[in-house]
């Protein structure tokens, strides 16, 4: 959007005007800048836009900036702090203002003038009888875009301003400009910063990650929708209500505390294992005598049902008995001349294994030993 300064008709090279209005003016602390909607001067100006037009948007936009201004704007006499670069006279002031006021169908207005004691002396006595705003202005709509300066005049038709007249008043604007650029990147640092962002991190990025974080308050607060919302008053809440919680005593009958859990856990593993033991010392014992494990498979069998039950459950229940530990070698009968030879445990287990009568395996251990 390229803006245009304008206040009479004459045109710069630089493609700035500027433009002023005039309305009456009394030593009171309000006097009127400019009007609702859409103007003209007198003189038919703008030549170069369809109108001048300021509306409630517009004025706030202007009021944003003048507040973000350290300095009053300046009222002078006609306009000499544009002319003074010109004419080399001074240019004293005649008031200072910077607090501006919109007022819907009536137009904007500074509402804190001071004026000096000579010029409230020359406003009570006629001597000045308007102020005349210097302002920038968009030249494709009109629209009206910042305050630069004022003054009191009695011919606020300034024709014939000169070139330097005009490139003083754009220095007005260019200072505005670089204050108000300033003002957005302070901003958009301490966006960056609030949404841990890198510092070369976009306009545009910081938006999309604004709006995430916008779209997570909602969703979390539905209040946030509405025009009272406070962001830091959220933050506020939320901290009192974890200080709140962080000093508070729990209930003894809803909370247990960590370190007795633990007891309890510990205690009841300590109760589950010495169960288990007995269990599986009685599967064990039962399944030795039974003839379903062998001496040797008993360290292996008490590891297992430590570590799980059911699985040395499991396996006792398809575990065939080894006939030959369960029962006699002669079934009760005395044992024959020459055969008197016994079978350890484990010689009967294999011969059990391997379908080998203990005679037979007897008559080839005998063999063996010739």
């Amino acid at each position: 959007m390229k803006k245009r300064l304008h206040i009479s008709g004459k045109r710069a090279t630089s493609g700035n005007s500027i433009a002023a209005c005039a309305f009456a003016v009394t030593a009171g602390k309000e006097v009127q800048l400019l009007p609702a909607g859409k103007f003209r001067s007198l003189d038919g100006r703008p030549k170069d836009a369809p109108h001048w037009y300021i509306d409630a948007a517009l004025a706030a936009d202007i009021i944003a900036q003048l507040d973000g201004r350290d300095n009053r704007l300046v009222i002078d006499y006609e306009h000499q702090t544009l002319l003074a670069v010109n004419n080399g006279q001074p240019a004293p002031a005649s008031g200072w203002f910077k607090k501006l006021e919109w007022r819907e169908g009536d137009g904007l207005y500074a509402v804190d003038v001071e004026w000096t004691a000579r010029a409230t002396a020359m406003i009570e006595s006629k001597e000045y009888l308007y102020i005349s705003p210097v302002f920038s202005y968009d030249k494709k709509t009109g629209a009206v875009m910042a305050i630069l300066n004022a003054a009191l005049t009695n011919n606020p038709a300034l024709d014939g301003m000169d070139e330097v007249a005009v490139q003083a008043a754009a220095r007005f604007l260019t200072e505005g400009q670089e204050s108000l650029n300033m003002t957005i990147e302070e901003l958009l640092a301490q966006l960056r910063w609030m949404l841990n962002l890198p510092a070369l991190a976009t306009p545009e990025e910081i938006t999309a990650e604004l709006q995430k974080a916008v779209d997570l308050i909602k969703a979390g607060n539905p209040e946030a929708a509405a025009a009272g919302f406070s962001l830091p008053a959220l933050i506020a809440g939320r901290n009192t209500e974890i200080a709140a919680l962080k000093s508070a005593s729990p209930d003894p009958a809803r909370y247990v505390p960590i370190d007795v859990m633990q007891a309890v856990q510990t205690e009841l593993a300590a109760l589950r294992a010495e169960v288990n033991g007995r269990e599986v010392n009685g599967l064990v014992a039962a399944a030795l005598s039974d003839g379903k494990l062998l001496p040797p498979q008993e360290a292996w069998a008490r590891e297992l049902g430590g570590k799980d039950v059911a699985a040395l459950k499991g396996y006792l229940d398809t575990a065939q008995p080894v006939a030959a530990l369960t029962g006699t070698q002669t079934g009760g009968k005395q044992p024959e001349p020459g055969n008197t030879a016994q079978l350890s445990e484990s010689q009967l287990a294999v011969c059990a294994s391997m379908g080998v009568s203990p005679e037979d395996f007897k008559k080839t251990l005998a063999a063996e030993s010739i």
